[in-house]
Protein backbone atom coordinates (compact mmCIF):
# COMPACT_ATOMS: atom_id res chain seq x y z
CA UNK A 1 0.00 0.00 0.00
CA UNK A 2 2.78 2.43 0.94
CA UNK A 3 4.75 1.60 -2.22
CA UNK A 4 1.68 2.34 -4.35
CA UNK A 5 1.21 5.71 -2.66
CA UNK A 6 4.91 6.52 -3.15
CA UNK A 7 4.73 5.76 -6.87
CA UNK A 8 1.49 7.72 -7.24
CA UNK A 9 2.86 10.83 -5.53
CA UNK A 10 6.17 10.60 -7.40
CA UNK A 11 4.35 10.48 -10.75
CA UNK A 12 2.18 13.45 -9.81
CA UNK A 13 5.22 15.45 -8.71
CA UNK A 14 6.90 14.87 -12.08
CA UNK A 15 3.75 15.94 -13.90
CA UNK A 16 3.48 19.11 -11.82
CA UNK A 17 7.10 19.98 -12.54
CA UNK A 18 6.44 19.74 -16.27
CA UNK A 19 3.28 21.85 -15.95
CA UNK A 20 5.12 24.60 -14.09
CA UNK A 21 7.90 24.75 -16.69
CA UNK A 22 5.36 24.94 -19.51
CA UNK A 23 3.29 27.51 -17.65
CA UNK A 24 6.18 29.84 -16.85
CA UNK A 25 8.04 29.24 -20.09
CA UNK A 26 11.21 29.03 -18.05
CA UNK A 27 13.48 26.36 -16.71
CA UNK A 28 15.14 28.75 -14.27
CA UNK A 29 15.65 26.62 -11.17
CA UNK A 30 14.73 29.28 -8.59
CA UNK A 31 11.59 30.55 -10.31
CA UNK A 32 10.37 27.08 -11.19
CA UNK A 33 11.05 25.84 -7.67
CA UNK A 34 9.03 28.65 -6.09
CA UNK A 35 6.13 28.23 -8.51
CA UNK A 36 6.25 24.48 -8.14
CA UNK A 37 6.14 24.52 -4.33
CA UNK A 38 3.21 26.92 -4.28
CA UNK A 39 1.27 25.00 -6.90
CA UNK A 40 2.07 21.61 -5.38
CA UNK A 41 0.89 22.59 -1.90
CA UNK A 42 -2.26 24.29 -3.18
CA UNK A 43 -3.26 21.43 -5.48
CA UNK A 44 -1.78 18.41 -3.71
CA UNK A 45 -1.43 19.30 -0.02
CA UNK A 46 -0.88 15.65 0.85
CA UNK A 47 2.60 15.76 -0.71
CA UNK A 48 3.72 17.90 2.24
CA UNK A 49 3.58 14.82 4.43
CA UNK A 50 5.17 12.24 2.18
CA UNK A 51 8.22 11.80 4.42
CA UNK A 52 6.07 11.63 7.56
CA UNK A 53 3.66 9.05 6.22
CA UNK A 54 4.53 6.34 8.73
CA UNK A 55 4.33 8.69 11.70
CA UNK A 56 1.06 10.35 10.69
CA UNK A 57 -0.68 7.39 9.05
CA UNK A 58 -4.20 6.53 10.14
CA UNK A 59 -4.92 4.53 13.29
CA UNK A 60 -6.80 1.28 12.77
CA UNK A 61 -10.58 1.44 12.62
CA UNK A 62 -10.75 5.19 12.08
CA UNK A 63 -12.99 6.61 9.36
CA UNK A 64 -13.49 9.97 7.65
CA UNK A 65 -17.02 10.90 6.60
CA UNK A 66 -17.01 12.61 3.21
CA UNK A 67 -19.73 15.34 3.04
CA UNK A 68 -21.35 14.39 -0.27
CA UNK A 69 -24.60 16.07 0.80
CA UNK A 70 -22.80 19.31 1.59
CA UNK A 71 -20.98 19.11 -1.74
CA UNK A 72 -24.37 18.77 -3.45
CA UNK A 73 -25.86 21.65 -1.45
CA UNK A 74 -23.05 23.95 -2.59
CA UNK A 75 -23.45 23.06 -6.26
CA UNK A 76 -24.75 25.65 -8.71
CA UNK A 77 -28.45 26.19 -8.00
CA UNK A 78 -28.15 24.27 -4.74
CA UNK A 79 -29.44 24.82 -1.22
CA UNK A 80 -26.63 27.26 -0.47
CA UNK A 81 -28.00 29.49 -3.24
CA UNK A 82 -31.42 29.21 -1.60
CA UNK A 83 -29.96 30.35 1.72
CA UNK A 84 -28.17 33.22 -0.03
CA UNK A 85 -31.39 34.44 -1.62
CA UNK A 86 -30.33 33.72 -5.19
CA UNK A 87 -32.95 31.06 -5.84
CA UNK A 88 -36.37 30.73 -4.22
CA UNK A 89 -36.95 27.09 -5.22
CA UNK A 90 -33.50 25.61 -4.65
CA UNK A 91 -34.35 23.90 -1.37
CA UNK A 92 -34.50 20.66 -3.40
CA UNK A 93 -31.28 19.57 -5.12
CA UNK A 94 -29.93 16.53 -6.91
CA UNK A 95 -27.30 14.55 -5.01
CA UNK A 96 -23.91 14.47 -6.70
CA UNK A 97 -22.85 11.05 -7.87
CA UNK A 98 -19.10 11.52 -7.49
CA UNK A 99 -16.76 13.11 -4.97
CA UNK A 100 -15.53 16.49 -6.18
CA UNK A 101 -13.78 18.00 -3.15
CA UNK A 102 -14.25 21.77 -2.80
CA UNK A 103 -13.44 24.25 -0.04
CA UNK A 104 -16.94 23.98 1.41
CA UNK A 105 -16.56 20.27 2.20
CA UNK A 106 -12.99 20.45 3.54
CA UNK A 107 -11.13 19.45 0.39
CA UNK A 108 -7.56 19.78 1.65
CA UNK A 109 -8.26 17.87 4.85
CA UNK A 110 -9.94 15.14 2.84
CA UNK A 111 -7.01 14.77 0.45
CA UNK A 112 -4.49 14.66 3.27
CA UNK A 113 -6.39 12.22 5.48
CA UNK A 114 -7.21 9.93 2.57
CA UNK A 115 -3.54 9.93 1.58
CA UNK A 116 -2.58 9.01 5.15
CA UNK A 117 -4.72 5.89 4.91
CA UNK A 118 -7.89 6.85 6.77
CA UNK A 119 -10.94 4.87 5.69
CA UNK A 120 -13.60 6.91 3.87
CA UNK A 121 -17.37 6.59 3.86
CA UNK A 122 -19.97 9.28 3.16
CA UNK A 123 -23.31 10.65 4.32
CA UNK A 124 -25.26 8.21 2.15
CA UNK A 125 -23.52 5.20 3.68
CA UNK A 126 -24.50 6.31 7.18
CA UNK A 127 -28.05 7.32 6.28
CA UNK A 128 -28.71 3.92 4.72
CA UNK A 129 -26.92 1.95 7.43
CA UNK A 130 -26.39 3.92 10.68
CA UNK A 131 -24.83 0.83 12.29
CA UNK A 132 -21.86 1.13 9.93
CA UNK A 133 -20.17 3.42 12.45
CA UNK A 134 -20.05 0.58 14.97
CA UNK A 135 -17.21 -0.89 12.92
CA UNK A 136 -14.96 2.04 13.83
CA UNK A 137 -13.25 3.11 17.03
CA UNK A 138 -13.24 6.76 15.94
CA UNK A 139 -15.04 8.93 13.39
CA UNK A 140 -13.66 12.10 11.81
CA UNK A 141 -16.04 14.63 10.27
CA UNK A 142 -15.09 17.21 7.69
CA UNK A 143 -17.49 20.08 6.97
CA UNK A 144 -20.60 17.90 7.17
CA UNK A 145 -22.95 20.87 7.22
CA UNK A 146 -25.94 19.16 5.57
CA UNK A 147 -26.92 15.78 7.06
CA UNK A 148 -30.00 13.62 7.58
CA UNK A 149 -31.70 12.75 10.85
CA UNK A 150 -30.35 9.18 10.65
CA UNK A 151 -26.81 10.43 10.18
CA UNK A 152 -27.08 12.99 12.97
CA UNK A 153 -28.29 10.39 15.47
CA UNK A 154 -25.67 7.84 14.42
CA UNK A 155 -22.78 10.29 14.74
CA UNK A 156 -23.86 11.96 17.96
CA UNK A 157 -24.34 8.57 19.61
CA UNK A 158 -20.86 7.36 18.65
CA UNK A 159 -18.46 7.60 21.63
CA UNK A 160 -15.42 8.99 19.78
CA UNK A 161 -15.88 11.69 17.13
CA UNK A 162 -13.44 14.35 15.94
CA UNK A 163 -15.39 17.35 14.61
CA UNK A 164 -12.74 18.87 12.36
CA UNK A 165 -14.75 21.83 11.03
CA UNK A 166 -17.12 24.32 12.69
CA UNK A 167 -20.68 24.48 11.38
CA UNK A 168 -21.30 20.74 11.31
CA UNK A 169 -25.00 19.71 11.46
CA UNK A 170 -26.07 23.20 10.42
CA UNK A 171 -28.94 21.95 8.24
CA UNK A 172 -31.23 18.91 8.23
CA UNK A 173 -32.11 17.36 4.88
CA UNK A 174 -34.25 14.43 3.76
CA UNK A 175 -33.17 12.12 0.94
CA UNK A 176 -35.42 10.84 -1.83
CA UNK A 177 -33.53 7.80 -3.09
CA UNK A 178 -35.91 7.22 -6.01
CA UNK A 179 -35.20 10.68 -7.41
CA UNK A 180 -31.61 10.84 -6.10
CA UNK A 181 -32.33 14.20 -4.53
CA UNK A 182 -32.46 15.83 -1.12
CA UNK A 183 -34.79 18.41 0.37
CA UNK A 184 -34.00 20.98 3.03
CA UNK A 185 -36.18 20.33 6.08
CA UNK A 186 -34.72 22.66 8.68
CA UNK A 187 -31.84 25.10 8.90
CA UNK A 188 -30.88 28.63 9.91
CA UNK A 189 -34.02 30.79 9.58
CA UNK A 190 -35.82 27.98 7.73
CA UNK A 191 -38.68 27.28 7.77
CA UNK A 192 -39.00 29.88 10.57
CA UNK A 193 -36.86 32.93 11.23
CA UNK A 194 -36.12 31.97 14.85
CA UNK A 195 -34.35 28.71 13.93
CA UNK A 196 -30.59 28.79 14.47
CA UNK A 197 -29.59 25.22 13.67
CA UNK A 198 -31.18 22.35 11.78
CA UNK A 199 -31.00 20.01 14.76
CA UNK A 200 -31.13 22.47 17.67
CA UNK A 201 -27.75 20.99 18.52
CA UNK A 202 -26.37 22.24 21.81
CA UNK A 203 -22.78 22.16 20.49
CA UNK A 204 -23.42 24.27 17.41
CA UNK A 205 -20.24 26.30 16.76
CA UNK A 206 -20.97 27.89 13.39
CA UNK A 207 -19.80 31.23 14.80
CA UNK A 208 -16.23 29.86 14.61
CA UNK A 209 -16.42 28.98 10.91
CA UNK A 210 -15.01 32.27 9.61
CA UNK A 211 -11.79 31.79 11.55
CA UNK A 212 -9.70 30.35 8.72
CA UNK A 213 -6.28 31.38 10.03
CA UNK A 214 -6.38 28.95 12.97
CA UNK A 215 -3.60 30.95 14.63
CA UNK A 216 -4.62 29.65 18.07
CA UNK A 217 -6.25 26.39 17.08
CA UNK A 218 -7.29 23.89 19.68
CA UNK A 219 -9.63 20.95 20.11
CA UNK A 220 -12.07 21.24 22.99
CA UNK A 221 -13.98 18.41 24.64
CA UNK A 222 -17.69 17.72 24.21
CA UNK A 223 -19.79 14.74 25.28
CA UNK A 224 -18.78 12.37 22.49
CA UNK A 225 -15.48 13.70 21.25
CA UNK A 226 -13.61 16.87 20.36
CA UNK A 227 -14.32 19.95 18.26
CA UNK A 228 -11.85 22.26 16.53
CA UNK A 229 -12.27 25.99 17.15
CA UNK A 230 -11.50 27.12 13.58
CA UNK A 231 -11.74 26.12 9.92
CA UNK A 232 -8.47 24.28 9.16
CA UNK A 233 -8.69 24.25 5.36
CA UNK A 234 -5.48 26.24 4.94
CA UNK A 235 -3.72 25.54 8.23
CA UNK A 236 -3.82 21.76 7.98
CA UNK A 237 -1.73 21.66 4.79
CA UNK A 238 1.24 23.08 6.70
CA UNK A 239 0.70 21.58 10.13
CA UNK A 240 2.04 18.17 11.00
CA UNK A 241 1.27 19.15 14.60
CA UNK A 242 -2.45 19.34 13.81
CA UNK A 243 -2.33 15.96 12.08
CA UNK A 244 -0.57 14.43 15.09
CA UNK A 245 -3.29 15.80 17.34
CA UNK A 246 -6.03 14.40 15.11
CA UNK A 247 -4.34 11.01 15.23
CA UNK A 248 -3.92 11.24 19.01
CA UNK A 249 -7.59 12.07 19.53
CA UNK A 250 -8.63 9.23 17.24
CA UNK A 251 -6.18 6.82 18.86
CA UNK A 252 -5.44 7.56 22.55
CA UNK A 253 -2.64 4.97 22.39
CA UNK A 254 -0.70 7.07 19.85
Amino acid sequence: MLIQKVLMVFSMVIMLSIIIVLKTGSSDAINVSEDYDYYRISQMPETQFFEQYEELSAPVKTVVVYPILTQSAYSWGGIHDFYSGYCETCYVVNIDEFYDPIFSVGAKSFRILEFLGYDVIDDIDIDQDPQILNKYNSVILLHNEFVTQNEFLAITSHPSVVYLYPGIFNSKVKINYDEKSMTLEKGPSFPHSDIKNGFDWVYDNFDMYDNTTCADWEFYKIDNGYMLNCTPEYAIQNSDEMLREIKRLADPGF
